[in-house]
């Protein structure tokens, strides 16, 4: 049984869960509270030394970081592939998406933002420039990328590595109000990726541990 320990709006999480939906794969969610350092407890690190979410229990291990998470599910269980078979496609998806996961996400994280808040005195409004700054940062060049390689409704025929790793990130910029007006292939995308029940199923908005839902 692959067990996942995470948070409701955790883009790492949320990256989990799209990608275990797409494969197919049961799993048991255990939430953690970062808002209240559940992940730097005793308890947790001494599963998981880097005190973060989300912990993947899989074939005996603690699995730990999500992009080695997600490529490990890729490997471990072949049917439903998150990455194309071929080369220089494979080569795309990894691009695009370690893009969001290296040059979005160590700025954007939640440590970094209570950071500046508890160690800076930054305002929320402040965190909120910030925050969309990093994210034109890489949103820019990824939606000019994206043109190029002339996408559809998902980087390829079907979502798959890219959009694990896009969805999470926009729903995020959403939350601090990043304009994405003139960005219409990655909203194409999000709107496609939207329609389907996995990633509705994966959405934050569905998960036990959304105070929405107590």
């Amino acid at each position: 049984m692959i067990c996942l320990h995470g948070y409701y709006r955790s883009s790492t999480s949320y990256r989990l869960r799209i990608a275990l939906e797409l494969k197919g794969l049961d799993y048991e969610y255990v939430p953690v509270n970062l808002l209240e350092s559940e992940q730097k407890g005793a308890a947790f690190t001494s599963r998981n030394p880097f005190g973060s979410v989300p912990l993947l229990e899989a074939s005996g291990m603690d699995r730990v970081q999500s992009m080695a998470q997600i490529e490990w599910l890729d490997e471990a269980y072949t049917d439903r592939p998150l990455l194309p078979r071929d080369l220089d496609d494979r080569y795309i998806a990894r691009e695009l998406a370690y893009a969001i996961a290296t040059e979005l996400h160590a700025p954007l994280n939640l440590p970094v933002l209570k950071y500046l808040s508890n160690e800076y005195g930054k305002s929320q409004d402040e965190i909120g420039v910030w925050y969309r700054h990093w994210l034109a940062r890489t949103l820019d060049p990824l939606e000019q990328r994206l043109a190029q390689l002339g996408t559809g409704d998902f980087l390829f025929d079907a979502p798959g590595f890219f959009e694990v790793c896009l969805l999470p990130q926009v729903y995020n910029a959403r939350r601090f109000e990043f304009d994405f007006g003139d960005k219409p292939h990655i909203e194409r995308i999000e709107r496609a990726c939207l329609a389907l029940p996995e990633f509705q199923r994966a959405h934050p908005d569905a998960q036990p541990d959304n105070p929405d839902n107590s």
